[in-house]
């Protein structure tokens, strides 16, 4: 074996009769033109041994390392999950490997793992970025990778992104309620004005409402620090009778807190008290009564994420730079 006891390609196509060009080959995942025998072979070697590839090496001898770089803002939701499956999968079938990174919206979080990344020689990244990021793109361009946002456009023009519609999925989906009878209206989530997903969602539910004729009150509610009996007051002090009121929940994250906080107005669901949100699929389907909620094509989402960008690494320009996907609602028990 190798120095330290470490197996080396070499060592891997004796074992395997082929040659270290072959190994190399199927460690890239260059297979195409490999006999299934051959990379079963290779596949199964692999495994008994163990090996794994030193990939500090092999970022000096190639260009390409085959490596993306995922950063979330938040990984713990099914919002993210699902995204992160789609730019696997996606990944994947294309010879690709992903490195993921969360990071809780810190834009020092965020620059540490872009930097620990290009370290490792990611060839290109995708981002859910946080407000500061513009600082990170300066360095990803200097060095020149390419990157992809998701789910927040960032206004640059030479920018590649991929988000959903969320401006009009709000507007349509309200506007729809207002002609079931709903006629007033109240916004509970996080401040709007740092993420432009937060900002076209707020945008979408405010628009609709004063178009229409009507106002709203908002309930500003920070991740990690939610009062339940506050937001059970905020609506209370709001029901008017004879004016069936709509609850507007725009952060996933905030939609079971704030369904949790109604417990006790639940009785007046929908007919009085109408509730919708975003996302959270599984869990608004089994909750009681079951949520209506605008839903994210999120692994869809993941999916062209990952094909933008590794479109732009190879240089084969073929998927469109800039794409908007369409949202869903999900009528369910909450709302007329």
């Amino acid at each position: 074996m190798g120095r330290e006891g470490k197996i080396t390609i070499k060592e891997i196509a004796e074992m395997a009769g082929v040659s270290k060009t072959t190994v190399s080959f199927f460690l890239n995942g260059k297979t195409e033109k490999m006999s299934e025998d051959t990379r079963n072979k290779i596949q199964e070697i692999i495994e008994q041994t163990k090996y794994r590839p030193n990939i500090a090496a092999r970022t000096l001898n190639q260009k390409k390392t085959k490596l993306i770089g995922v950063i979330i803002g938040d990984i713990t939701n099914t919002f993210s999950n699902k995204i992160v499956k789609g730019i696997e999968d996606t990944a994947r079938k294309r010879g690709y490997q992903t490195l993921i990174g969360n990071s809780a919206y810190d834009p020092e979080m965020e620059s540490s793992y872009v930097n620990r990344m290009l370290t490792l020689g990611a060839d290109g990244f995708i981002i859910q970025p946080t407000p500061g990021f513009h600082e990170v793109a300066k360095i990803l361009k200097s060095e020149g990778k390419q990157f992809v946002y998701f789910d927040s456009k960032v206004y640059e023009e030479d920018a590649y992104w991929v988000k959903t519609d969320n401006y009009t999925a709000t507007y349509k989906a309200v506007e729809s309620l207002i002609g079931k009878g709903y006629s007033h209206f109240l916004m509970i989530g996080a401040d709007p004005s740092r993420l432009s997903t937060r900002i076209e969602r707020s945008s979408g539910f405010t628009d609709c409402i004063t178009e229409n004729g009507f106002s709203f009150q908002n309930l500003l509610i920070k991740e990690g620090e939610i009062d339940c009996e506050e937001i059970l007051q905020f609506v209370k002090s709001n029901l008017k009778k004879n004016h069936p009121t709509l609850v507007y929940v725009p952060n996933c994250w905030a939609l079971p807190e704030v369904y949790k906080a109604l417990q006790p107005l639940k009785d007046q669901i929908p007919d009085q008290l109408g509730i919708i949100g975003f996302d959270n699929v599984e869990w608004a389907i089994f909750s009681d009564p079951k949520i209506t909620t605008i839903v994210q094509p999120a692994y869809e989402e993941g999916q062209k994420a990952a094909e933008i960008l590794i479109d732009q690494i190879e240089e084969t320009r073929e998927e469109k730079v800039h794409q908007v996907l369409k949202c869903s609602v999900n009528w369910m028990e909450s709302t007329k």
